[in-house]
């Protein structure tokens, strides 16, 4: 197959599964949301790849399906504050175990591709490109007032859900940068430090991007999320609280920040396919888990 043309393949899912749903085909109506993200990942990556010579699924494909296992990972701890935040609740389901555990995997797989790869294209395209800041000096110092102040974000919204459900969007990222910066790993305090803002600037428009159409897709959806968030749910666009359209560039921050600390996990200087492997039965145990989890308290009905 000729490199470039899974641009075309997802621009022909993106088409077929968005007028599907317009004809209200039944099979498209409740998986729209897998089908139409994959298509759109897919899609952008070709357009990266036809700007640039190089891209995630072409170039870097190994790199790119860890992205789904972590993805999946990431989510499902977001999932578990949202157990005791009920932040949202999905309606519309599968019945079938067999199909809504897997569903389940194949969705929030789609978070992390989604969010790196809108990343990818607005630095493919340029956008922010030269966008400099006056270079910071990070210090050591730092580091522990960023941990304790992360622990905190995450530790409140427990405590207190009803008030404090915002700082769940930006714990990670105090939580982790730190580490990340220390052992050298891609981090935004990394690049701060070298005066350089388009990672940044970057990210958080993806994130903004992708929650746009992350609640625009769901909202014509059969198998959907619908909020229930205090304070801000009276006035929406789509289902989400404009309001809490806010969380979705920090979120992007946060996917970053998480997803080259787990990096930590597949450099391991040695063993490192036998680690990898060995750590499948927990990944496995803990989706198990967390998919009993979600189906007990945070599914409404299932379709």
């Amino acid at each position: 197959m000729k490199k470039g043309i899974h641009l075309w393949i997802g621009l022909a899912g993106l088409l077929f599964f968005q007028t599907a749903l317009v004809l209200r085909v039944e099979l498209v109506l409740t998986y729209f949301y897998s089908l139409i993200w994959w298509s759109y990942i897919v899609l952008i990556d070709g357009i990266i790849y036809r700007l640039k010579g190089n891209s995630l699924i072409v170039n870097q494909t190994r790199k790119f399906f860890l992205l789904i296992p972590w993805s999946v990972l990431i989510w499902l701890i977001f999932e578990g504050f949202n157990l005791v935040l009920k932040n949202w609740h999905y309606v519309g389901v599968p019945k079938e175990i067999m199909i809504r555990w897997p569903g389940y995997f194949v969705a929030y797989g789609t978070v992390l591709p989604a969010v790196l790869e809108t990343r990818d294209l607005l630095s493919a395209l340029g956008i922010f490109e030269k966008s400099r800041v006056p270079p910071i000096p990070v210090q050591t110092s730092w580091y522990r007032p960023l941990i304790i102040t992360g622990t905190l974000c995450l530790i409140l919204p427990l405590l207190f859900p009803r008030f404090c459900f915002p700082l769940v969007w930006l714990g990670f990222i105090f939580l982790l940068e730190p580490f990340n910066h220390r052992t050298g790993r891609p981090s935004l305090l990394g690049d701060l430090q070298r005066g350089r803002a388009e990672n940044l600037y970057q990210l958080l428009l993806s994130g903004m991007i992708c929650g746009l159409l992350w609640e625009f897709w769901n909202f014509w959806a059969r198998s959907k999320w619908i909020y229930t968030v205090p304070w801000v749910g009276e006035i929406k666009l789509f289902e989400m609280p404009v309001l809490g359209f806010f969380g979705f560039p920090p979120f992007a921050l946060e996917c970053f920040v998480l997803v080259h600390f787990l990096r930590l996990l597949e450099s391991r200087p040695s063993g490192k396919k036998k680690f990898l492997w060995q750590a499948i039965p927990l990944w496995l145990f803990f989706y198990g888990v967390m998919f009993s989890a979600i189906d007990a308290y945070t599914v409404r009905s299932f379709g």
